[in-house]
């Protein structure tokens, strides 16, 4: 009788011990801001990351993410220290709804080894990867409205980080670094720019995400914004077809797994759209922002195309308001709309993208 009511007090002894040792405070940032904790997190198995451990940010009182990245030696560091420095205090100004934030970084240089720290945003509900395996279970294909709710959220941020000056590559784009919130909002991280990728202790060599880099890399010396693009639409076409079969026992992802998966779509326009994203020579693929407008998201009736495209020119001679006209569709009779009779966010974000 002893022993089994001793049980599940040992038990549960033993998940508060073990609890405890993951909250343990292991290192302090040198501001002492930012406490790391044993604790690992999800977010680690990326490319370029080495290691990342849950932390406290100890002025807001909240979780966030302490990465680390491990340069191979510490004179591939110094060789580099200028030019890390300067994306990393790029990244730090980064402010976009669908981008993790970036809170601080900072370098320790031992005389054996080099290593960058860099604070960044928890994402405590989990990775798209999680997500489309869940799925799964119940579906064999996504959901076309989420679908392309999902790639805008993605084009959008990309968009936003290729139009910096200079231009940033995210360069570790995957499902498993790209975060969805309960309420469907999207957020990609885990940004580990090329610049560090070329010298960190690990390498891209996991089997299971090789089908997300572009067959350019390790192929120059210089990639550009396109790499980005290759991955987005791998990412696309697994969020399509919820899983992109890999090759028997090897997690590794052939050629032919992936021309099958796009195949399988029923929806030209989304087969189009993926196979542009995918194409081998860097200089064909679409920018983010032209895929935004790509057919197989952005669709707009012809009339109210035409319409905002009148209103545009017309802005350009005179600042004046100004009506167009339309027709009815069943009376074929003509009446007047004015722009003060529209939402104005809404109606101003439109003629922007027309502009």
């Amino acid at each position: 009788t002893w022993e089994r009511s001793e049980l599940p007090r040992r038990g549960i002894q033993s998940i508060e011990e073990e609890s405890e040792d993951e909250s343990e405070i292991l290192e302090e940032s040198p501001c002492g801001r930012w406490q790391k904790r044993r604790e690992e997190v999800n977010q680690r198995n990326v490319p370029g990351i080495d290691n990342a451990y849950l932390a406290m940010d100890t002025e807001e009182g909240v979780e966030v993410v302490w990465n680390e990245v491990m340069f191979s030696e510490r004179k591939n560091f110094k060789l580099q220290e200028e030019k890390v420095k300067a994306v990393f205090d790029n990244l730090i100004q980064l402010e976009h709804l669908n981008i993790v934030k970036f809170h601080k970084y900072w370098a320790d240089v031992k005389e054996n080894r080099a290593r960058v720290i860099f604070i960044t945003e928890y994402m405590s509900s989990g990775s798209l990867k999680q997500f489309l395996k869940k799925t799964k279970k119940n579906h064999k294909t996504m959901n076309e409205k989420a679908w392309k709710r999902w790639c805008t959220q993605i084009l959008s941020a990309l968009s936003y980080l290729h139009s910096c000056e200079p231009p940033i590559i995210h360069g570790n784009l995957t499902c498993d670094t790209i975060f969805i919130q309960h309420n469907g909002l999207i957020k990609i991280g885990s940004v580990a720019p090329d610049t560090i990728n070329n010298h960190v202790k690990t390498c891209r060599e996991e089997q299971k995400s090789l089908h997300f880099f572009a067959p350019e890399y390790g192929a120059v010396a210089n990639v550009t914004t396109a790499v980005d693009i290759y991955s987005f639409g791998m990412c696309a076409l697994e969020m399509a077809v919820l899983e992109i079969q890999s090759n028997g026992d090897s997690s590794y992802v052939s050629q032919e797994a992936i021309n099958s998966a796009i195949q399988s779509l029923e929806d030209p326009l989304q087969r189009e759209f993926i196979q542009k994203c995918l194409e081998v020579d860097p200089s064909k693929r679409p920018t983010a922002k032209e895929l935004l407008f790509h057919q197989a998201l952005f669709e707009v009736p012809l009339l109210k195309l035409l319409a905002a495209h009148c209103i545009v020119s017309h802005q350009r001679e005179s600042k004046r308001a100004r009506a167009h006209t339309r027709t009815h569709a069943r009376t074929h009779s003509f009446f007047c709309s004015r722009l003060s009779q529209f939402p104005a966010l809404e109606l101003d974000k439109f003629l922007e993208d027309v502009r």
